[in-house]
């Protein structure tokens, strides 16, 4: 699906994503505190959830022609990548 797009259709995509995700990333970081990973940090991190689930997704053969499908496979991804890197971090320094 991403590897259809025309690059300028692409860089609107990444932008709108991106644009999206600093809303989520500061709502997140006044939610987690110190268990999270600051506003910019928690967008760069959904960005890449967002994305990483799409192409993820793409590779397991399921076809996201549906805008909606496509969107749900994405906030999926990004909650659950940050909800994981979250858990990591939050392990790694009870252990230290």
């Amino acid at each position: 699906m991403l590897w259809n797009l025309d690059p300028g259709w692409l860089m609107m995509a990444v932008a709108f994503v991106t644009v999206m995700a600093f809303f989520f990333g500061a709502a997140l970081d006044a939610i987690m505190k110190d268990d999270g990973f600051g506003p910019i940090g928690n967008t760069v991190l959904f960005t890449a959830g967002f994305f990483g689930a799409v192409l993820l997704a793409n590779n397991m053969g399921i076809i996201l022609r549906d805008l909606k499908f496509a969107v749900a496979w994405g906030l999926g991804g990004a909650f659950v990548f940050i909800s994981l890197l979250a858990l990591l971090k939050a392990g790694i320094a009870r252990m230290l």
